[in-house]
């Protein structure tokens, strides 16, 4: 079984920051697209970014210039790091690993992004 793990969640203040990890096994996480998508009360999930094995990245523009993803393969971990976090930004966020030329996908459990003053 997939695991997939989130951690770093939290409440901040407008204008603050936070930073999301999220890790798998290394046979997974070497091969696949790592994404994090959030889902607000009352909405649809949404992407909010992803990195390719290659290191391509794809923001959504709405978090364009704020977050920043990245991945460190050597401890198979991806990042979210989020700047100038605003109260819309509030959501459950959920990391994502999608292995290349498969249709799969593991998704982690999620985790809590609050932002409010």
């Amino acid at each position: 079984q997939v695991q997939v793990v989130e951690s770093g969640g939290g409440s901040v203040q407008p204008g603050g920051s936070l930073s999301l990890s999220c890790t798998t096994s290394s046979d997974i996480f070497s091969r696949s697209t790592m994404g994090w998508y959030r889902q607000a009360p009352g909405k649809e999930r949404e992407s909010v970014a992803r990195i390719t094995t290659d290191g391509i990245v794809y923001m959504n523009d709405s978090v364009k210039g704020r977050f920043t993803i990245s991945r460190n393969n050597a401890k198979t971990t991806v990042y979210l790091q989020m700047n100038a976090l605003k109260p819309e930004d509030t959501a459950v966020y959920f990391c994502v690993a999608r292995p290349l030329y498969t249709h799969d996908e593991y998704w982690g459990q999620g985790t809590q992004v609050t932002v409010s003053s």
